[in-house]
This record gives structure tokens, sequence and C-alpha cells, in this order.
């Protein structure tokens, strides 16, 4: 996730200099029981607590094993990856604008990506896919500076970061049936509207990237990406690129979403409205079984009392016919 006011200030000034300042932060304002350390490779500094340098280890290999990013230069500029040992860390390193959901924030401006350590919990995500999505935004940045929008910015980090469960999430998506595929300049609004709107607006940026990046099957976006930072316009890239408008290239791709994902997303809610009538009707239908047995044992005993009532009976007559008559009685 990249934090928008950071990013769009300051760009391109003191990088270095800005690197060896959030560092020098970063470790005097360490709490001694929480002593920080610092690994350093190629253009990377990771600093973490003691207990999370594995995992800076870890982070670091894979930064300096995939330091490419598609349609994109090769980046050069350094960067500060801040590992938080807990989650109030994270919080003050991340400072207020980071919203509550946010596993990672990237901040351009600063080359400064902050994540979580290793006892974060499972909804902070796999850490490397998460460093290659945040690095994502910092090579894009670099080249591009403030050009992307954040659907764009945010789904080509999604993309870098081979995000493919991003597709779930439109495939069991309440407003995608409801409001259907939204314009991709309102994507941007989405991640700020709360997690739910936020995991929709992450999950159809990435597919807008993705399928954006089929169109050419051959240089992908690297030549989108190179006429976007010439002229600057979008629509003139695409033009170029794509041979399509951005108009042109958006409404088809709108409707090819709808229909690839609107039907699973009915059928995944559908189903899970049938799981729900199902729980909230099963204590209803519990309950009539029991009735229905109670009543039909009551009569099953019934009829077994009106069984052992007539053969009792029977056997009474049976036992009053085969008495002998009183001796004492005198034939006529």
């Amino acid at each position: 996730m990249r934090r928008d006011a950071e990013a769009r200030g300051g760009r391109r000034h003191a990088r270095a200099l800005g690197l060896l300042a959030g560092l020098s932060a970063v470790l005097a304002g360490a709490a001694p029981a929480q002593e920080l350390s610092s690994l350093t490779g190629g253009r990377f500094t990771i600093v973490s607590a003691l207990a999370d340098r594995p995992l800076a280890r870890t982070l670091l290999d894979s930064a300096l094993a995939h330091d490419s990013f598609p349609g994109l230069p090769r980046p050069t500029e350094p960067v500060l990856v801040q590992v938080a040992p807990d989650a109030r860390r994270f919080r003050d390193w991340s400072g207020a604008g980071a919203p509550e959901w946010g596993a990672a924030i990237a901040i351009p401006a600063a080359r400064r990506i902050i994540m979580q350590g290793s006892a974060a919990g499972s909804d902070a995500g796999s850490p490397v896919p998460v460093l290659r999505h945040e690095l994502a935004h910092l090579a894009l940045h670099e080249t591009m500076g403030d050009l992307p929008p954040r659907w764009f910015d945010e789904g080509y980090a999604s993309w870098c970061a081979r995000e493919w469960a991003r597709d779930e999430v439109l495939a069991a998506s309440v407003g995608l049936v409801l409001r259907g595929v939204p314009p991709l300049d309102s994507l941007d609004d989405g991640f700020t509207g709360g997690a739910v709107r936020a995991g929709t607006a992450y999950a159809l940026s990435y597919r807008a990237v993705a399928d954006l990046a089929a169109l050419d099957s051959v240089r992908g976006l690297a030549l989108f990406l190179e006429r976007w930072r010439a002229s600057g316009s979008m629509d003139r890239a695409m033009r170029d690129a794509f041979g399509l408008t951005q108009a042109a290239c958006e409404a088809p791709w709108r409707a090819h979403t709808m229909r690839r994902y609107g039907t699973l997303a009915v059928l995944a809610n559908l189903a899970a409205l049938t799981g729900l009538m199902g729980f909230l009707l099963l204590p209803l239908y519990a309950s009539r079984r029991r009735r229905d047995r109670a009543r039909l044992d009551a009569m099953r005993a019934a009829e077994a009392a009106s069984e052992r009532a007539a053969r009792d009976s029977a056997i009474a007559a049976l036992l009053a016919a085969a008495r002998p008559p009183d001796e004492g009685a005198v034939e006529s």
C-alpha cells in the first residue's frame, strides 16, 4: 500500500540523505527492550529487531534476487525497509495516515517501506510477497513520479507481487452483484472506504492492470509506460501502445469483468445465502423433528398399551372358559 500524503510531496530530493536520516530516526526511536539491527545489500537496508533478523535476511535475499519490475527500467535508488517488531511500533512508524487494515506501507518520497515482523498475525500477509508489492510502488514512482493514479499504482504493485487471490475477492463480491464494475477513475475512493471496499478496489485495480498488460503479449506494459512517461497522458499512451483510447479500452474491460466475475459472485452469494438460511432454519427443523418424534412415541406407546389390554382381555376370557365346574353343583 502506498501512502499518498507523503508520496506526492518532495519527490526526487536528496534520496541518500533521506535514507540515512530515516535510518537514524529508527535507531534513535528504538526502545531499549527492542534492540534493532540492520542488514545492507545492494541498494537495500533492512532494519529489524534481533528476533526478526532471520526474516530480515530472507527479505534482503529476495529483494536482491528479484530487483526488476515489468515494463520499468531497473531501479537504482536506495531503499530503507523497516520491519516493525510489534503492532505498536508498526503504527508508530507508519504514522497517523495509515489505515488500520494496512499490512505494510510504502512511502515513495522517502524511499521507505514499513512492514510487520514475524510476530504479526496472518492478516499481515506473507512477508516476501508483501515486500515485493511495496518495492513495486517505489519502482513505479522512481520512473513515473506522480503520474499514475492510485488504482494503477496499487494494481501494478499487486500484479508484480502475483497476488492472484485478488480474483477470489471479485468472485464473492456483493458490491459487484449490486452495483456492477465501477469506472476506473472512481476506484481511488475505495482505498479509503474501509477494509471491504478497499479489498474490492485492490482486486479491480489488479484485474485492470493485468488485463491491460495482456493487450500486448510481447512488450506487456513497457511501451505503454514509456509513452505515458514521455507524454504525461495515460490516454495518449494507450493510443500509442495499444491503439485504443482510454474510454475504448475501459468499456469492454468493465463488461468483460462483469461477465467473468459477476456470475461467480451471484453463485457464491446465493450459496452463502442458502447456507445462512439453512443455519437459521436448522433449529426450527430440529424442534419440529423432536415434536414429531415425541408424538410418534406417544402413539406407539398408546398402541402398545391397547394391544396389551386386548391381549390381557383375551387371556382372561380363555382362562374363564377353561375353568372346571364347581364340585357342589347338582346336575338336573
